[in-house]
């Protein structure tokens, strides 16, 4: 039951992600702007570099092992700075054909997580709203209200 209804809750919130990108034409993805410093292209990067993350997290976590500190890399401004950095030369298609397919390498790793990790608030599923759901959500509002600005 609870797996059931994060996994409602999950596909509600990436097409809420999905709405906020479709539509723009490219010149528009890639103009700063959209979030800070970042165009829409940059957010697509960011969401697909924070699944990546929850891909390696997750299962740490439902085995009950210590996940890494980012201020070990210098904090997670920085993290996100030097993913960005290095997903810059990515081609606007590439990007979201990398989105795409970590968001279903997510999905199927969820499928496959034992019912136990989503039977309540822990470790497991606040990662999981940190990098997935809330994460998307919370751009998602962005690129609207930018969109908004834009007349877009």
């Amino acid at each position: 039951m609870y797996k059931e209804a994060l996994f409602r809750r999950l596909n509600a919130s990436w097409q809420e992600l999905q709405d906020a990108i479709t539509g723009l034409p490219d010149e528009a993805m890639v103009k700063p702007g959209a979030v800070g410093e970042w165009s829409v292209r940059d957010v697509i990067a960011h969401i697909a570099t924070w699944e990546e993350e929850a891909l390696k997290a997750l299962p740490i976590i439902v085995e009950g092992g210590k996940l890494p500190r980012y201020a070990s890399q210098g904090g997670i401004d920085a993290f996100n700075a030097r993913q960005q950095a290095a997903k810059r030369q990515l081609s606007l298609e590439r990007l979201r054909l990398e989105m795409d397919a970590t968001h279903q390498r997510l999905l199927a790793l969820l499928d496959r997580v034992p019912e136990s990790a989503y039977a309540r608030e822990g470790r497991f599923l606040k990662r999981l709203r940190l990098d997935a759901y809330g994460h998307w959500r919370l751009h998602a509002e962005d690129v609207r209200r930018w969109r908004a600005s834009q007349g877009l």
